[in-house]
């Protein structure tokens, strides 16, 4: 079992099994009657297939309907409202879910097609499709990834299409962050599984994906999304909607004190045959395929001309590339003046440079991890960027 502060994470490259072995580490079956209507909400935002990396992979989701359905839970449906623009039955289509709904015999519910209805919270109107709140269990499985004006989004955000078109429309009138973190108060997440694998570096409709093979799981939106924004190299401050959501009373921000474990290790450990998970404290990798199948964007190609790496793990090559990008959007990577080693080739050598992860240890600086984290490495390097300056 997990509780509110808790968040569980897997490495690896096989995510149909890599979910059901994170929920064989959480068990939501104990808190889910058998006849209880299970609602699971991608990210289809848009009909592009998942290494795009715009939308949910649907060996996750298929994973999710085997692990359940083994447990007895088979009362099932998926649900999706794509952006306004895009036709959620074609992006069930090309993603995927046609087929895993024909092959599980689970029911699609198209949002843009639904009912809605309006609820008010906290003086604010919000109006929600029907099938959303007929659910008696919600599993969010959000895509962490960018986004053009959010800058991030993840559970919280994922929520928006739980709503109609036209209300889409109104979200955006209204700034996006404090109806996002509003809605969270009217819907209910129960369990949030993140696909975390190949979201895109800073775009919600794909183009630019960064592999990163790792899957995680909480129960409360807020604090999952603060992790992910952790990952991805942004502090909590700079997505509004996180604060927000908190200081309304839809969870907690506070990763300090989260109950965060890694199931395993990054591929670099369990080649070595390391087993067993590992508490980490937030407080505190051949040339990786980052985009499994093609090459790398436009804009991770250039991220990468900063890079000089030996074997690096995607997980901790992924971090790099959100980080490096993180300091584009702040105009210093044009600053950085030496090239970062990443990568398992560089264990156990010595060298006068930065590396980054723990493979790197015995270099004269390191950002130590395995992986690091995107807002370590990004901390690090503005600090040795300020002290040259």
């Amino acid at each position: 079992m997990i509780g509110r502060n808790g968040i569980r994470i897997i490495y690896g490259d096989e995510p149909g099994q890599m979910v059901k072995e994170l929920l064989e580490a959480i068990k939501p079956e104990a808190e889910i009657k058998k006849d209880t209507l299970i609602g699971i909400k991608p990210n289809l935002v848009v009909a592009k297939p998942s290494d795009s990396g715009a939308t949910t992979s649907p060996e996750i989701v298929a994973g999710i309907i085997e692990y359940l359905k083994s447990r007895g839970r088979s009362n099932i449906v998926i649900m999706e409202g794509s952006w306004v623009g895009d036709r959620t039955s074609e992006a069930f289509r090309v993603c995927g879910y046609e087929d895993l709904s024909r092959e599980y015999c689970v029911p699609l519910i198209d949002l843009q097609k639904d009912r809605s209805r309006t609820y008010e919270t906290d003086g604010m109107r919000i109006n929600v499709c029907d099938h959303v709140l007929k659910v008696g269990y919600l599993i969010n499985v959000p895509v962490m990834k960018g986004h053009c004006q959010t800058k991030l989004t993840c559970a919280l955000k994922n929520m928006k299409g739980c709503i109609p078109d036209s209300e889409k429309r109104r979200f955006h009138t209204m700034g996006l962050h404090k109806p996002i973190a509003y809605l969270n108060k009217i819907i209910k997440q129960d369990l949030i599984i993140v696909d975390g694998m190949n979201g895109d570096l800073n775009f919600e409709e794909g183009g630019n994906p960064v592999r990163m093979n790792r899957i995680f799981a909480g129960k409360d939106p807020v604090l999952t999304d603060a992790y992910a924004a952790y990952l991805m190299g942004f502090s909590v401050d700079e997505i509004p909607y996180i604060g927000i959501a908190e200081r309304i009373g839809v969870g907690t921000a506070d990763l300090e004190n989260a109950d965060i474990v890694e199931l395993n290790s990054d591929t670099l450990n369990r080649e070595t045959g390391t087993a067993g998970s590992n508490r980490i404290n937030v407080s505190r990798g051949t040339t990786p395929d980052i985009m499994q199948g093609s090459m790398p964007s436009g804009r991770v190609r250039q991220l990468a001309a900063h890079i000089v790496e030996d074997c690096a793990c995607s997980a901790c090559y992924g971090s790099l590339i959100h980080a490096l990008e993180r300091l584009r959007e702040k105009d210093m990577l044009n600053r950085l003046e030496e090239k970062l080693y990443i990568g398992q080739g560089f264990r156990g050598k010595r060298l006068d440079a930065t590396g980054i992860g723990s493979c790197t240890s015995g270099f004269d600086r390191c950002i130590m991890g395995c992986p690091p984290k995107a807002r370590d490495i990004v901390e690090y390097l503005e600090r040795m960027i300020h002290k040259r300056s």
